[in-house]
């Protein structure tokens, strides 16, 4: 069965077919790329301008003079390395949760089928439909005074890991993964006696390589870019993420610096996204299709 194109194969394979289709295809790649590059370059250039610079209508689209010094004082005067470590912190710990007990979770309700699961599931699924905004007096009264011991996790990073588990999308994404995974390759564990954590272990974690990183950066970036949480439940200004600092502490600040110190904060999910980017795309089409 053929397949019906804006421009017919026959069009397409004159000359004047073909350069006019690459014609028209690079400049819509160009002018996407521009679209998406370009306020990166705006912001990193933006960082190497002189103050006054910055500020001059209308604006200079390459700087005069280049400068580093705002990213230089960006290091310093807003103490990035201990907010990027403490970033990473938060980052890591929330991740390691997520794979932890949301892999867990996503098995049980997949393969073992425990009784009530498909009431769970749909309750899990249920505060998708919940505003994030809803939720967040009762998780901040939780971890303020934790049931049952009566601790507060304010102002550690327990309170930003511990909420990151309860991620229903991640979780619905890794059960409807296993649920498409090949049932012989699992039967013939059973038959060889690996029991169901082993098969969990051996078995399904290696073929699920592709959904794990998509969940991973899901996981990372959702807690490097949160700024409302980590906000109210890090009152100490020396443990708050790269986010919240930069809002705080940007009250006397250069704009070049400021500008310098986003540019610096954005590098790490940049450099995760390029690095894993096969992964990622590798996830989604893996998810899509039924294996």
């Amino acid at each position: 069965m053929s397949t019906r194109t804006l421009i017919s194969p026959a069009t397409l394979a004159r000359p004047r077919g073909k350069a006019v289709y690459w014609t028209v295809f690079t400049a819509v790649v160009l002018l996407f790329a521009l679209a998406f590059l370009f306020p990166v370059y705006w912001m990193v250039a933006g960082a190497m301008k002189s103050p006054d610079e910055v500020a001059r209508t209308p604006p200079t689209l390459v700087p005069e003079h280049w400068h580093l010094g705002g990213y230089t004082g960006a290091w310093d005067l807003m103490q990035l390395p201990q907010h990027l470590w403490n970033t990473v912190v938060q980052a890591a710990g929330a991740w390691a949760c997520q794979l932890v007990f949301g892999t867990a979770a996503a098995y049980a309700l997949s393969r073992l089928r425990p009784a009530f699961g498909k009431v769970v599931l749909g309750g899990i699924l249920a505060t998708l439909m919940v505003p994030a905004q809803a939720m967040v007096v009762p998780k901040y009264l939780t971890v303020a005074d934790l049931p049952l011991i009566h601790t507060s996790l304010l102002d550690d990073p327990l309170a930003i890991w511990l909420p990151a588990v309860a991620n229903a999308f991640n979780l619905y994404l890794l059960k409807r993964f296993f649920d498409q995974l090949p049932r012989d390759v699992l039967e013939a564990a059973e038959i060889d006696g690996a029991g169901q954590l082993r098969i969990l272990w051996s078995v399904v974690l290696p073929m699920s390589r592709p959904v794990l990183g998509v969940v991973s950066i899901f996981a990372l970036v959702a807690v490097w870019q949160d700024f409302l949480w980590p906000l109210m439940v890090f009152s100490d200004t020396g443990k708050q993420p790269i986010s919240v600092a930069l809002v705080q502490l940007s009250q006397n600040i250069q704009l070049t610096v400021l500008i310098a110190a986003m540019v610096i904060a954005s590098i790490p999910m940049v450099a995760l996204f390029l690095v894993f980017q096969r992964h990622i795309i590798a996830g989604i089409s893996a998810g899509s299709t039924k294996g």
